[in-house]
């Protein structure tokens, strides 16, 4: 993979969020047309790995020999489990939720458990103690995620 600048870096999480957004819309509208969460979550998976494959073959990846795959720890292969609950849930909630109010529970999810993730260097993580700061930062995405969701 092609080195990436500092600025695309900070950039990408950015327009990975933008997408994840519009995605929840776009399976939103695949759910009513296939009249099935389950099977949404899977085309939208496949897709997904049609397209990957595709990348991989043409960049000519370097893809591991059966023994170096099965001498990676099982929980490191849990990714794309997780994609698919979180997919899975997200098109559960689309309709009954809207985009902003899933993504604010998402966000406060999310902020809440990397900050546990770099306090502990969990998984891999570089180490990043919990501050007061950052404390006051996720009590207020929490806060917003409950002014967005008050009704």
């Amino acid at each position: 993979m092609p080195s990436i600048s500092l600025n695309w870096i900070l950039l990408l999480p950015f327009l990975a969020g933008m997408a994840v957004t519009t995605q929840t819309a776009i399976n939103g509208q695949l759910r009513t047309a296939v009249h099935s969460p389950l099977l949404t979550a899977f085309i939208s998976f496949s897709i997904g790995t049609l397209v990957l494959g595709t990348l991989v073959l043409l960049t000519r990846q370097e893809i591991p020999t059966l023994k170096q795959f099965s001498e990676i720890e099982v929980y490191k292969l849990s990714g794309g489990l997780l994609g698919a609950f979180f997919i899975t849930v997200v098109i559960l909630s689309v309709q009954r939720l809207s985009v902003a109010n899933i993504f604010s529970l998402v966000v406060a999810g999310q902020f809440i458990l990397a900050l546990i993730y770099d306090h502990f260097g969990l998984l891999g993580v570089r180490q990043s103690p919990i501050t007061l700061t950052r404390l006051a930062g996720v009590a207020s995405l929490i806060l917003g995620a409950y002014l967005i969701n008050r009704k």
